[in-house]
């Protein structure tokens, strides 16, 4: 979402209602100085000792701040010597590798790499916070020369009690591995598949068809060390969890290591690169100078259209007369073909963004992967929110492709779509009614409250797409876009309705709970614990108003789900109309700073009951979002931009499910200590009193690599992309940007290093800054 004067969505200016010790329990922004407020009339006050003493200390206070920026200053630079290759010295117990005597770095060297055993856990105090207690992981940062067969991994983290540590490795090193292609996408030229699918066209990157699309590239096995996720899992979800992407098998294909000479984006070169030259053996190193990318996804869509339903021949197919469809269907011999329900990624951008290399990379990357590797089946749009309400977007072309030119890459333009607030107003006209609460202070129509209006008319004006994934600019995915998106629906599709609320209310931890099946028989006795019924269906609440398909006698329970011979099946192979991708957690209570924003209900009574999912990111149905856009025009309902489509979702019965996907850990908690943490709420889920998304409880997300105001998160971004940082560890704990200066290029081209970072699939957020050039923008 777009930079706002708030800390974040969730930790806002409310800190006046907090006593002094919850205050000091709250997130503290980055880069951000409270200026102390001096009273001028203590100053000139008649005590002369008074004022010695407090313009001493004024002094002493500018001092500091003046020897602070120029630290800042300092730190910048030494980031940036290192991008340049400028000789440093290594820091103290670098990447936890040294060397056996002899070594240089020879096919046959051997190392001893020693790990977290020299990493001292820090010195906990009162008033620190929980996740600062436990000592830091290293096996992230342990480069290719340590991969292993996924048989022979032993993660550092975490550990059933008696498994021996990985550490201290001994690596016999004979060379890298060679990367190979990776491809999650169905063999659409098999048997099995062109039996029951229409066939599937190639798709180019240019009109001539003479540019294939290319492959990412990934390791076959796992370095050895590198920790488990602790939240989620890649094998529940379907996810590989046997290979690792380096940052050339991930993004070489799509520009990274080449030259803007050579139609490269011209990051990467200024990193370790050995070996990197196996990307582009097949396909060369593509020129992307000249690529459209709306032109190569419509290309791409018209060769394959017959693969997909018809929205409008399935419109006219309703009005012919059940004769006419039998004579024509018994008139065919050949078995129909099924067809496929297309689905769009709605990238959200904004005016001022500022966009880099690394993500026109990114993006690059997911439509090759998503739309164009998969025939069609995908399609990205950008959604840019134009905050000026004065300019005629609408009016001017010559304005629009101004905004375009100074907002949006020109490889992009084509599949970006203008919006802006006043826009939302027009189209959601009327008055919305009392807030229980509005914390921002904001409008009902503007981007921070009501972040799928846009979205909403979107769909409306896009009646092709079934499905619609929410998508932010600053999320990356490590791994291919294709296997996520797919395995992600797949996995919602196949869960039963049944309990699905209260599964969905609850950080999911392997290691911990056990399989999904023993965590699906934990949350069912907790259910029963609790003495309140599960969640099934539609509500009904004081206030609720029913939607024009539920006045007609119509609800969105499948039929299945009424008998009684079956239930725990009831919505299996129902598509989810809400994939979320944190728990779907009860705002009441919770402790949430926006979770009394609701907005049209009758104020006199109690606040309706709510869900909410953090980030915003996720997937919504055709019919969640026509559901949503009736509440807003027609009811002029609405609630905050995190809550409203999974409340919408509650009130009305239909299916929506959080996809546990793999979650690292920065530190080594204890799992009972995770469990007590991320689950600490209302039954023994994220809800309610004790919830993690309570200010005074979210600074534990800061070590995970996954929530809005993670630290962890760019801070092993950016060493997989072979930048050094600043490692976040010190005598106070360690936070973002204390430390020592760890990885980057000397470091993981010295002869004792494991070389370069090599990880398995996973999300990262948020990615504010990539190459250290930006930093000081960002700042």
């Amino acid at each position: 979402m777009e930079r706002t004067s708030f800390i974040s969505r969730s930790s806002s200016s409310l800190s006046s209602l907090l006593s002094n010790d919850e205050k000091s329990l709250l997130p503290r922004p980055a880069y951000h100085h409270q200026k102390p407020k001096i009273r001028v009339r203590t100053l000139l006050g008649h005590c002369l000792y008074r004022r010695v003493i407090l313009w001493t200390a004024a002094g002493l206070v500018i001092v500091f701040l003046t020897l602070t920026s120029g630290n800042h200053g300092l730190r910048r630079e030494r980031l940036l010597d290192l991008v340049k290759s400028k000789p440093y010295e290594k820091p103290e117990g670098s990447n936890g590798v040294e060397a056996v005597d002899g070594a240089k770095g020879d096919p046959g060297v051997v190392m001893v790499v020693t790990g977290s055993s020299k990493t001292e856990a820090p010195v906990w105090r009162e008033g620190m916070p929980y996740w600062l207690r436990f000592k830091h992981l290293d096996g992230f940062f342990v480069g290719l020369k340590a991969l292993v067969p996924a048989s022979d991994y032993k993660p550092e983290h975490p550990r059933r009690a008696g498994e021996d540590s990985p550490f201290p490795l001994t690596i016999s090193y004979t060379g890298l591995p060679t990367p190979t292609p990776f491809v999650p996408q169905p063999d659409y030229e098999s048997p099995d598949y062109t039996a029951q699918y229409h066939e599937v066209q190639p798709c180019y990157l240019d009109k001539d068809n003479k540019i294939p699309v290319p492959d990412l590239y990934a390791y076959n096995g796992v370095v050895q060390g590198q920790s488990e996720p602790v939240i989620g899992s890649h094998s529940l979800l379907g996810l590989r969890d046997d290979v690792c992407f380096d940052r050339f098998g991930r993004y070489g294909p799509y520009g990274l290591g080449y030259s803007f000479d050579d139609g490269g984006a011209e990051v990467g070169m200024d990193t370790e690169r050995e070996g990197s030259e196996a990307v582009w053996a097949k396909t060369g190193k593509i020129n992307y100078d000249k690529i459209d990318w709306g032109d190569a996804q419509a290309r791409c869509h018209e060769s394959n259209k017959k693969r997909f339903v018809d929205v409008a021949a399935q419109s006219r197919a309703s009005k012919t007369t059940s004769a006419e469809h039998a004579e024509r269907t018994f008139s065919h011999s050949e078995r129909p073909k099924e067809k496929i329900r297309r689905t769009a990624v709605v990238v959200r951008s904004y005016t001022g963004y500022q966009w880099t290399h690394h993500a026109v990379l990114n993006f690059r990357a997911m439509i090759s992967e998503l739309a164009l590797r998969s025939g069609g089946e995908y399609t990205v749009h950008f959604l840019l929110h134009v905050r000026d309400g004065n300019e005629a977007i609408w009016a001017d072309p010559v304005t629009a492709q101004r905004i375009l030119d100074d907002n949006i890459p020109p490889e992009f333009h084509s599949i970006c779509t203008l919006w802006s607030e006043d826009q939302m107003r027009l189209i959601y006209p009327g008055g919305f009614g009392r807030s229980f609460s509005n914390p921002s202070g904001g409008s009902v129509h503007g981007v921070y409250r009501s972040a799928h209006m846009p979205l909403q008319h979107f769909a409306m004006n896009h009646p092709e797409y079934d499905y619609f994934w929410n998508w932010e600019l600053d999320m990356r995915w490590l791994g291919n876009y294709y296997e996520l998106f797919d395995r992600l629906g797949k996995w919602g599709k196949q869960q039963s309705r049944v309990e699905a609320w209260e599964r969905s209310a609850k950080y999911y931890i392997p290691r911990y709970h056990g399989d999904w099946a023993n965590f699906t028989s934990l949350v069912h006795n907790e259910t029963l614990a609790s003495g309140r019924p599960a969640i099934f269906g539609p509500l009904n609440f004081p206030g609720r108003s029913p939607l024009r398909t539920e006045i007609a006698g119509n609800n969105f329970i499948p039929p299945a789900c009424t008998s009684r011979f079956d239930p725990p099946n009831c919505g299996v192979g129902e598509d989810a109309d809400l994939i979320t991708l944190n728990p779907i957690f009860d705002a009441e209570d919770s402790g949430w700073v926006f979770s009394s924003d609701v907005t049209g209900y009758n104020t006199a009574l109690p606040a309706p009951p709510r869900r909410c999912a953090i980030i915003t990111a996720s997937r919504l149905s055709r019919r969640l979002l026509e559901v949503m856009h009736e509440e807003n025009w027609r009811l002029h309902h609405t609630m905050f931009s995190e809550m409203f489509p999974a409340s919408a979702a509650l009130h009305h019965g239909l299916k929506a499910v959080y996809a546990p996907h793999p979650v690292s850990i920065d530190r080594e908690w204890d799992l009972a200590a995770v469990d007590r943490a991320f689950n600490g709420g209302r039954d023994h889920s994220s809800g309610g009193h004790g919830s993690p998304f309570d200010l005074r409880n979210e600074h534990n997300h800061k070590g995970t690599s996954w929530y809005y105001h993670s630290e962890f998160a760019g801070l092993l971004w950016r060493r997989w992309l072979g930048y050094a940082q600043y490692d976040g560890r010190g005598p106070n704990g360690g936070r973002s940007g204390e430390g020592t200066l760890r990885g980057g290029k000397l470091e993981e081209e010295r002869a004792s290093s494991t070389g370069r970072m090599c990880l398995r699939s996973m999300l990262v957020h948020p990615i504010k800054w990539e190459h250290p050039s930006e930093l000081e923008d960002y700042v």
